[in-house]
């Protein structure tokens, strides 16, 4: 278990985590020590002068003075200890994230990262603040204690002895009877959790076909699943906790019963049985909680495994030696990419020239948005390389690759917090006036004005306080500050109302003056504007050429143009 911790943290923290087991388990020898000094106490007491009993009751006192500083320094220890564990595995967790691809975020991935990120590291890192010590108490104490009685008569250690290795046959028997009911258990509680999520997202479909009192089956079926799967959790350990509560209450009996014997034929007086019970008494506290101690330290070795193998997903690699583009050309030389199963781009060639436009057109599922991500490398194509400035983007950094691309989405994601905030994103360094000169050339300013708190307005999660268009205006803003010589555009005025759309267009016409852009659209004038414009489908270029050459040539664009000019007539 240390060991799992060790590896998900790193060897950093191994120092903080080793001394404070060397601390606690000081403590648990010293609690354990202290027990054995009840002996010569209780002989003395019941002898015919109790007086001689305080010096062993001072000795007993000093003993247990000992064992409360270092339980205190233990516990102090293991505080601290978690504490830096939990704040170094919510960096180490964050920053993997952040460099996996894209790719690997998947609708179920939601609910799995929703609950490692939140009660899954939180359950894995108690282990060091509240499961490390009982646990360690728990089995070290009660061992010492027996070694006492070994001091005082073998016979008795012997009888107590015997009931550690049932003791840890019960607790493996358990961790594997309760292993798969608690794989289960976690995996329907990531499904529940997505679940959730869908349903919550999911509320304008709902209310709009008039489900607004409707229950959601899916969802009902998913909680269903786990109350049935928590049920087998718990039953499949209740064995091992009665088999537990047993073997502590037998050996307790078996020692009464040889103590007895033993203080009947005289080879033990009153006072050792009398002690030895005292002893066996506290064996059977720690012990009975080695169960419900058993069965947390599982779930959060569970989730250590769950967080250890996302960390062991491989990030895209960092080349050794990052070469700089020369320019800032694109150019794709027979792309190939897929997606699980489906090839999403089948031998994808085209180029675009530094400071030209190139429009991608095309039916839905043509691979567009794909053919973006992987000029940003969000992605590694299974064949072929798509280049910039004349370097494959694999070899060069991933800081130095996005430094050179802005990138504006169709779905603007905000961050909670105010508008200023999520413009200084595309350039945290940058001046106040070259914020207000970049929210001005997107016509961010306009939605500044009329805010109550104007710059300091608090956008909510994912910008829920604004309006597409108003979170538009600001991802173009944010692209704008950031003045990167590489811009991609994903369908930005799709779903825009006219008076959005005439704002965020002035915009992107002021973002691509003298760059180079690849942009995804549907609205007529943007694409007229294109210097090139490139018809996708199935994954392979269909047409490439200028707007009038492709008109002229009455093929797949011409007809795509047709379309959509009638369209928008109507």
């Amino acid at each position: 278990m240390i060991r799992m911790l060790l590896r998900v943290l790193g060897r950093d923290y191994a120092r903080p985590v080793r001394r404070t087991v060397a601390l606690m388990t000081a403590a648990a020898v010293v609690e354990g020590l202290s027990y054995a000094l009840l002996v010569p106490v209780l002989r003395a007491l019941l002898a015919d002068d109790p007086a001689d009993a305080r010096p062993w009751l001072g000795a007993f006192g000093a003993a247990v003075a000992a064992y409360a500083v270092l339980r205190y320094v233990s516990d102090l220890s293991g505080f601290r200890a978690g504490i830096a564990l939990l704040r170094g595995v919510y960096h180490r967790f964050g920053d993997h994230l952040a460099r996996l691809p894209i790719g690997w975020y998947g609708q179920d991935r939601v609910g799995e990262v929703s609950v490692l990120a939140s009660r899954g590291v939180l359950q894995a890192m108690t282990v060091i603040v509240h499961l490390l010590g009982p646990f360690v108490f728990a089995c070290v104490t009660p061992l010492t204690i027996v070694a006492v009685m070994f001091a005082f008569d073998w016979r008795m250690g012997l009888a107590a002895l015997a009931a550690a290795p049932v003791v840890a046959a019960i607790q493996i028997r358990a961790g594997r009877s309760t292993a798969a009911a608690d794989a289960e258990r976690h995996e329907r509680d990531r499904q529940a959790t997505g679940r959730v999520i869908e349903y919550l997202q999911a509320q304008p479909v709902l209310r709009a076909g008039g489900r607004t009192t409707e229950r959601f089956r899916l969802l009902d079926d998913s909680l269903r699943d786990v109350r049935r799967a928590s049920r087998r959790t718990v039953l499949s350990a209740l064995p091992a906790t009665v088999g537990l509560a047993f073997t502590v209450q037998a050996m307790f009996t078996a020692l009464l019963v040889l103590g007895a014997h033993l203080a009947l034929g005289g080879h033990i007086g009153a006072a050792e049985v009398l002690a030895i019970l005292v002893l066996a008494a506290r064996c059977a506290d720690p012990l009975l909680s080695l169960s419900h101690i058993g069965s947390q330290i599982r779930g959060a070795r569970h989730e250590l495994t769950r967080l250890e193998a996302v960390l062991r997903t491989e990030p895209l690699p960092e080349p050794d030696a990052p070469a700089r583009p020369r320019d800032h050309g694109l150019r794709l030389e027979s792309v190939t990419f897929a997606h699980g199963d489906r090839t999403v781009l089948d031998g994808l060639s085209l180029s675009v020239p530094e400071g030209r436009r190139l429009a991608v057109v095309g039916p839905s599922g043509a691979g567009k948005s794909t053919l973006l991500q992987l000029l940003a490398r969000f992605h590694d194509v299974n064949g072929g390389a798509v280049r910039v400035g004349g370097v494959d983007v694999r070899d060069i950094s991933t800081e130095e690759l996005m430094s050179r691309i802005a990138i504006v989405f169709q779905d603007v994601y905000l961050f909670d917090g105010t508008i200023e905030e999520n413009v200084r994103l595309g350039r945290p360094g940058a001046g106040r006036d070259e914020v207000r000169a970049a929210a001005a050339a997107a016509r961010l300013d306009e939605v500044v004005d009329r805010l109550p708190a104007g710059w300091d307005t608090g956008v909510g999660e994912g910008g829920a306080r604004l309006s597409g268009g108003e979170r538009q205006r600001v991802s173009i803003a944010r692209a704008l500050l950031k003045d990167a010589p590489i811009v991609l555009l994903d369908e930005v005025t799709s779903a825009l109302d006219p008076v959005n759309e005439a704002a965020v267009h002035d915009g992107i016409e002021r973002l691509m003056a003298g760059r180079t852009v690849v942009m995804v659209a549907h609205r007529l004038r943007t694409v007229r504007r294109a210097d090139r414009i490139a018809f996708l489908d199935g994954g392979r270029i269909a047409e490439e050429g200028g707007h009038e050459e492709l008109l002229r040539r009455g093929g797949r664009y011409a007809d795509y143009w047709n379309l959509a000019t009638t369209t928008t007539a109507r």
